[in-house]
């Protein structure tokens, strides 16, 4: 009786080069004998072997399709040859092992499926098969103050390698990550889009990590979920009092009253005008003022008999 070898298969005579490799590759690793004992299995490998041997290649596809096993392997009739054209006759080397590696790659035909030292079991089914996943791909995403406070999404474009439709070789590709930036993140914040990372037929893809960058901002230091903003006052308005106008992230002014006398340890706070809490972005922390008093270089004698006066009259009172 012929082979049938796209029956073998369990493929179509009209199946692309990507499916043949395809059933070869699931149908491989479910009969090879060191994962399957049942009775026929070894025969059924060998089977396959030989049909992936001659459907995968063009040559003898080509004879297969047209005269069948017997012009396969006795040759093509004589008066259909065209200057000793497809004359030889196809011997399978009858080795399937030598096949599998072929397409596998590597001396181990199963390092593409098993990573660790365990021992395959005869006979007993190999439900899950074990791949290590490469170590995740860290990769750091800078964002302004504004940023932060405000939310935004951001979209990443990433290159990798992505397996063909045989799962075996492979290609590389772009990808969009898109990252919705929460209010209130905070430096160091991980984003991880699991296994974004190269694909291959032996592993699991890496996970893909950005790491939240703050960039500086021209007006205020983050600290935790507050904002400091730095003042340069006269030692005028540190003794007298006075108002300062601040520019907030999302498009306030406010103005605030400084009525206390700023000393170099006085900070004014102004309390919910600070970052978002990410977990709650309707709390906020504060908006802490820090000032740096700029002393007068000289001053004269009457201002400073001025100076003593108001000051000596302070104290008294």
């Amino acid at each position: 009786m012929e082979l049938d070898l796209y029956l073998a298969l369990e493929i179509n005579r009209t199946a692309s080069d990507a499916e043949i490799k395809k059933a070869y590759r699931r149908l491989a690793v479910k009969f090879h004998p060191k994962r399957n004992a049942e009775a026929g299995s070894a025969e059924k490998y060998s089977l396959l072997g030989e049909a992936y041997d001659v459907l995968s290649d063009p040559r003898k596809k080509a004879i297969y399709d047209k005269f069948g096993e017997e012009g396969l392997k006795a040759g093509i009739p004589p008066e259909f040859g065209s200057d000793g054209a497809w004359s030889s006759k196809y011997t399978y080397h009858g080795n399937p092992d030598k096949t599998f590696r072929q397409f596998f790659g590597g001396d181990n035909p199963f390092a593409d499926f098993f990573t660790n030292d365990a021992p395959l079991q005869f006979g007993v089914p190999q439900t899950t098969l074990q791949k290590t996943q490469d170590p995740p791909i860290e990769r750091e995403l800078y964002l302004t103050l504004d940023d932060l406070f405000l939310g935004c999404t951001k979209k990443i474009k990433i290159s990798r390698r992505v397996l063909n439709d045989d799962g075996h070789t492979s290609c590389i590709k772009d990808k969009i990550l898109t990252v919705d930036v929460k209010p209130g993140w905070r430096e160091g914040t991980r984003v991880v889009f699991p296994k974004e990372g190269d694909q291959g037929p032996d592993r699991t893809p890496a996970d893909v990590v950005l790491i939240v960058r703050q960039k500086s901002h021209p007006l205020f230091i983050r600290q935790h979920n507050d904002l400091i903003y730095k003042l340069k006052i006269s030692l005028m308005n540190a003794l007298t009092g006075f108002s300062v106008d601040v520019p907030t992230l999302d498009g306030r002014l406010l103005s605030i009253p400084i009525n206390d006398i700023v000393h170099p340890a006085y900070n004014k706070v102004v309390t919910g005008e600070g970052m978002p809490l990410s977990q709650d972005s309707s709390q906020r922390g504060d908006l802490i003022i820090t000032f740096e008093i700029q002393f007068p270089e000289k001053l004269s004698s009457d201002s400073k008999g001025l100076i003593k006066q108001a000051l000596s009259s302070g104290y008294e009172d």
